[in-house]
This record gives structure tokens, sequence and C-alpha cells, in this order.
């Protein structure tokens, strides 16, 4: 590995490649991390993986990037140059991801990725360095002199398990760049608490608005609580604590309004999406009893989980919602109990990011998450995913 690990940049690019010699056959992959402006290599890594298809280790070259690029340059803008079409269409969002080998894969580099990350096609040729370090993983491993790793093009997906999908989500345009000197006027800010804990929150079951409705465990309990403490200091500056109707919900915010000495109100819109059939099931189970289901929703925003809520209505429910709570209470500071789909989509919209950002973010039970919104419908983040054990954040 190159470079310091403490290197700090703010532009990078991971360069990645991945190949089997043969396909399937032994694999490896080869991931460079690279700081933009100088060109100065900040880390590197390759390995062997076993038997797989060059399109399992080109994705498996990504990760790496992604993981390096997460350990040295976590706040830096990010450009992915991959010689992979099919890797660089899937995670720009313009082809589906049908094969069940790729979706895994591609969901955990989305998870990774940080949001504005952009993804760029470019010939083998000019990733000369993450497929020299794959072959040379490869013929450590051989123990035999270095051997170009074949990447045939027949065996990449055909059309008919990979296809071109419009993009059907334009970026928002109400974010334009600005100074931070510049006077905005008061935000309404929201702090978005994720519930607590409950029992399918703790089985990773799909657990959506026509569901069971579970109550909070006695975990959930405990990080409510935790939460409640932690936000009890700022009581004078909460103005008011609104929940989605769900009983997950209301019990976590009638814990932290009890707390700060506040009455909860209700607000339909911060409700979870409906997952229909699929509600109360693992991912796995959706993947056995609904597999075309499964990938119909992957493959598209506008396809509602077992018949539930797309993506594309939760976004136009949860921007509603928002605006209600904007126009409701102008340079307050509110204190919204939600759920994981409604909160991805409140910070999405801050950022101006779009629609597959969600695919990015992860959420923990109890967590805290704070945007503030100015009148001229921009926005700024303050804290994303935030648990007790962190500092203090609200500053007005």
């Amino acid at each position: 590995m190159a470079g310091d690990p403490r290197h700090e940049s703010r532009s990078v690019l991971i360069e990645a490649d991945g190949g089997s010699r043969g396909n399937p056959g032994q694999a490896a992959y080869g991931a460079v991390l690279i700081d933009a402006a100088t060109g100065a290599v900040i880390a590197e890594r390759a390995e062997c993986i076993g038997v797989a298809t060059n399109n399992v280790a080109e994705y498996r070259g990504l990760l790496a990037g992604l993981e390096l690029y997460n350990e040295h340059a976590p706040d830096a803008d990010l450009e992915v140059r991959m010689d992979s079409k099919l890797v660089v269409e899937q995670m720009s969002g313009n082809w589906k991801i049908k094969h069940p080998d790729m979706r895994p894969l591609a969901m955990a580099a989305r998870r990774l990725a940080p949001v504005g990350a952009t993804y760029t096609w470019i010939p083998r040729e000019q990733n000369r360095h993450a497929d020299r370090i794959l072959n040379q993983a490869l013929d450590t491993q051989a123990g035999k002199p270095s051997k170009p790793t074949r990447k045939t093009s027949s065996v990449v997906e055909p059309a008919s398990v990979v296809e071109p999908a419009p993009v059907v989500e334009p970026v928002e345009t109400t974010n334009k760049r600005t100074g931070p000197s510049r006077d905005r006027g008061t935000p309404t800010t929201l702090i978005l608490v994720r519930h607590g804990e409950t029992a399918h929150t703790a089985d990773k079951k799909f657990s959506g608005r026509n569901g069971a409705d579970p109550g909070l465990n006695a975990d959930g309990l405990a990080q409510v609580r935790a939460v409640a403490d932690w936000l009890a200091p700022l009581s004078d500056e909460i103005d008011v604590v609104v929940s989605s109707p769900l009983r997950r919900t209301r019990e976590t915010a009638e814990i932290i309004a009890e707390r700060l000495g506040r009455e909860v109100e209700t607000e339909d819109g911060l409700v979870e999406a409906a997952f229909g059939t699929w509600d109360g099931l693992t991912f796995g189970e959706v993947q056995q009893e609904y597999p075309d289901d499964l990938d119909a929703w992957l493959g598209s925003m506008d396809i509602g989980p077992g018949g539930g809520d797309s993506v594309i209505e939760m976004d136009g429910r949860v921007r509603q919602a928002r605006d209600r709570l904007l126009a409701a209470y102008p340079g307050k500071v509110v204190l919204a109990v939600s759920h994981v789909t409604p909160i991805k989509l409140m910070v999405r919209m801050a950022l101006g990011a779009p629609l597959d950002a969600v695919y990015r973010m992860e959420l923990a039970p109890a967590s805290v998450t704070v945007v503030s919104w100015f009148e001229d419908g921009q926005a700024s983040m303050r804290m994303f995913n935030a648990r007790p054990m962190e500092a203090a954040f609200l500053a007005r």
C-alpha cells in the first residue's frame, strides 16, 4: 500500500478492475485510490477471490476501491473510473440489475459510496494500474510469471439480463451553491429521529405502514430513553414534537416529548412506506417467495415492493409532509419521529441528490439526523445517523 493513510484530498479518483482466467475461473481484483489534483497514489489493494466471473471480480474491485476511499479520504469528492461498461452503467442507475450475483454487490457498493459519487467508463488501456496489480496477485498465487487476465466481452450479461432503463428522477435544482457568509435568515430545523428497535428491526424484516405495527422492544425502549436524555439539554430550543402515526414512532415520540416537556402532534406524511405482501418477511424470504417482484422493485423507482409504495410515491408524500412542517413552524426547531425511508428521502432532498441516493445511506434505530431549511428553499444538513455517544449537535 502506498501513501500516507492520513492523507486528505478535496477530490479523489478510484480506478478499479477485476478479471478471471477463464470465465468463470481463478479471479482477482485491483483498486487504486488517486489524488485527482496531483495524480499521486494514496492507496491500492489487490486480492485473489477464488473462482468467479469477470463481472463479479469487477464489482469486487469497485468495493475494494470504495473501502479505500472511506479509509483514506471519506470527505473528498469522488469519481470512479472503470473499463467495465456493465458496472459503470448499473452504478449510474442507467441499467437494471437483474443477475442474482450482481445485485448484492451493487447494493453493498451503494452503501459504501458517498452521495454525489460519479462513475465514468474508460478504455482498458487507461486502467493499467488496477489491471497490473490484479494480475500480479493472480501470478503470485499461481507461482508463475505474469499472464494477462482474460476479459471476454461475449460473457458480459446479455441484453435479456441487463437492460437499459431511463433515469426517472432528475436532481433537484433548488440547492444552488452559496457562500457561507450569505445571510439567509432563520432556518426551520428538523431533528429527524428514527424510532427505536422493534422485533421486526432486530430480525431485519420489512415493516411498513399497513403491517403488524410492532411496538418497541426492551432494547428499543433503552435506546429511546438514551436519546431523550441526550436531547434534554436542548428542551428550550425544541419548539414542537411530531410523530408518524405508527405505534413504534408514537412510543418513541412520547418518551422523548415527556423528557422535553412537550406534547406530541401527529403528521401522517412521516409514516413508513407500505411493503404490501412483503410485510413481516426478511429480504431472503422475499427473494425465495417473490423473486420476480423483487427483480422488478430493484430495477425501478416507480414499482412498489409487494404492491406497496414505490420510492417515487414515497418521495412525493414525504415532500408534502416536509412542506407542511416548514409552513406550520417557520423559523422553529421541530423534532420529528419517523422511519428509515422518510428520513432518507428528507436527506436526499436537502442534498439535491438523485433518488437512488437512499440506497447509499444507513440509519440505526433511535438515530438522530438534523437538516435545516431556509426561506429561499436551500438546505443544510447538520448531522446524520448520530447517537447519544456522539457530540451535541444543534447550533441555531
